[in-house]
């Protein structure tokens, strides 16, 4: 039995040895590290040379007021609106292709397309009321919807511009407005006069190009 605590001692004893000197070798590895990283500082230091902060050369006072900021986003909207403009005073009786006045299709489409259109055999894939809109708000509206419904890739869409009954004297004055303002758009190929149950008198049913 006491021998086999004299081993125990003996083994515990070479354990703690061999912990202190793995211990003793990574102090000298850090120390040596040290050394190494201060001798090359000083080196540095040397070969460089005393070091003096270099002094900004004191700016001068600007006396010209900075130039004002130029609204380049706004001239481009403004462009852009100028491109969208339609007008009221275009001659749309030289734009009606159709002989009832009612529709309008572009000289390369057929007229298998516009007699679609107008028995409501294309499915419709977004609307616009324009009622209650002034004039300027609904040409506004108008191209915008146009604009948007072409880029998203729309072939059929519903104007509504109804019929008239709340203008004066009953016409219906947005009506050939709009008309006027579809002829014009480059996506528009062609349009009809809504058949019954989508609108009839008070509406269009619109016929746009593929992108």
């Amino acid at each position: 039995m006491k021998s086999n605590s004299l081993k125990d001692l003996g083994a515990l004893r070479d354990a703690m040895r061999a912990a202190q000197a793995e211990a003793a070798a990574i102090r000298a590895k850090e120390a040596a590290e040290a050394a190494r990283r201060e001798r090359e500082r000083h080196a540095f230091a040397h070969a460089v040379g005393p070091v003096k902060p270099v002094r900004s050369a004191p700016k001068a006072a600007s006396t010209r007021p900075p130039p004002a900021p130029e609204p380049r986003q706004r001239a481009l909207d403004e462009q852009a609106a100028l491109r969208e403009a339609l007008s009221d005073e275009v001659d749309i009786e030289s734009l009606l292709l159709t002989d009832d006045g009612l529709s309008f299709r572009r000289p390369d489409i057929g007229v298998d397309v516009l007699n679609k259109l107008r028995r409501g055999q294309w499915a419709i894939q977004g609307q616009i009321d324009l009622h209650g809109l002034r004039r300027d708000e609904a040409r506004e509206a108008l191209a915008g919807f146009i604009r948007q419904a072409h880029q998203q890739g729309r072939r059929c869409v519903r104007v509504v511009h109804g019929k008239g009954h709340g203008s004066p004297g009953k016409a219906p004055v947005l009506k050939a407005k709009v008309q006027r303002w579809l002829a014009q758009r480059r996506e528009v190929i062609a349009f009809a006069q809504a058949p019954g149950p989508q609108g009839g008198a008070g509406a269009l049913v619109v016929l746009l190009g593929s992108k």
